[in-house]
């Protein structure tokens, strides 16, 4: 994570995003540029640009004057058609008691909470938040150059080992001839040698031709192994059949949560894919409406229960994920998390 001003964003970065401990306002004012060289780099409107760095001041604003540990993710996020900026907001506490009533541009607890809250919604294309008194509070905003595309079914957070500016984990989503899948990769260890085989991973995941999650975890196997190699898992959401079909290597966590607040877990083989396997297994659990798929690193920790958190799980799936990583990541490892819903 940064700290400090950020002389430049190196292209690699867009995607992947950039990390801020938010702790003083001179961090703050680092996040606002950024911010504002992402949307430059993507080409955005000038208006656009200068509404996302209200959104971006005042997000990190916040944070410092409010917040306990308060993070910043800047990140590009794009379709086919346009480009936009995502910011996500993340602190530990002390949380916010009544959230509507803070929303309101009239209401501030030290003097800018309410109105920084009102100003970042009104800019904002898409928001979403959720905040539990004595955890904290997640905020997932995205400023787009147009109009905004319909909220995906798949998103995810990465986030390195401290000490480090790259993150060896890595999470993808794709639907090809009508299959939507999931990837989360780990690469072995840390640093840059551990993201670029996740890197490979999610390029070989985005090129490979439909298949089975168990054909596209054999593909990636095999096309590893000038890597470090990676732990890694594919799963298949089929609402059509009910299922959720789960093929993995490695340490990787897969859990369905029903809507009633069943848990399933799903299973992963030892191995580590480009270089040892003993074989590739794939297996189905039950897909209900309204469930959520979960995926993780082992940055990130089992003993998550969505139990301690309600309504968490109809919340936007950025804001699912930024509320894991928080609370079940650890600054030990790097961590992923991607988080699916089809409804």
């Amino acid at each position: 994570m940064s700290g400090g001003t950020v002389a430049s964003v190196p292209e690699g970065l867009l995607d992947e995003g950039v990390w801020f401990r938010v702790e003083a306002a001179g961090t703050a004012a680092a996040v606002r540029r950024t911010a504002e060289r992402l949307a430059a780099g993507l080409a955005m409107p000038q208006g656009r640009i200068a509404e996302l760095s209200i959104v971006a001041a005042e997000a990190a604003g916040n944070l410092v004057k409010h917040a306990q540990q308060g993070i910043i993710l800047l990140r590009a996020t794009r379709t086919a058609e346009q480009a936009g900026v995502e910011l996500i907001a993340i602190d530990s506490g002390p949380g916010i008691a009544d959230v509507q009533q803070a929303l309101g541009d009239g209401h501030s607890t030290a003097g800018t909470l309410g109105i920084g809250l009102g100003a970042i919604l009104r800019q904002a294309s898409r928001w979403d938040m959720y905040s539990l008194p004595g955890r904290g509070t997640v905020l997932a905003v995205q400023v787009w150059a147009d109009a905004p595309p319909e909220p995906p079914w798949a998103a995810g957070l990465t986030r390195p080992i401290t000490g480090e500016t790259v993150s060896g984990d890595a999470v993808a989503s794709r639907e090809v001839d009508g299959r939507r899948q999931l990837l989360v990769s780990d690469g072995l260890g840390h640093g840059g040698l551990a993201a670029a085989a996740s890197h490979e991973a999610v390029r070989v995941f985005r090129q490979t031709p439909a298949g089975s999650p168990a054909s596209v975890v054999e593909a990636l196997h095999r096309t590893l192994g000038h890597t470090r190699g990676a732990a890694l898992a594919v799963a298949e959401l089929d609402p059509a059949a009910g299922l959720v079909r789960y093929a993995g290597l490695g340490n990787i966590s897969g859990t369905v949560f029903g809507p009633d607040g069943a848990r399933r877990g799903m299973i992963s083989m030892p191995g580590i894919a480009g270089h040892q396997r003993r074989q590739i297994r794939e297996y189905d659990y039950p897909l209900v409406p309204g469930a959520v798929v979960v995926m993780h690193s082992d940055g990130v920790v089992d003993r998550w229960n969505p139990a301690d958190y309600p309504g968490l799980l109809t919340r936007s799936l950025e804001v699912v994920a930024g509320t894991v990583l928080r609370d079940a990541g650890t600054r030990r490892d790097d961590a992923g998390v991607l988080v699916a819903r089809l409804s």
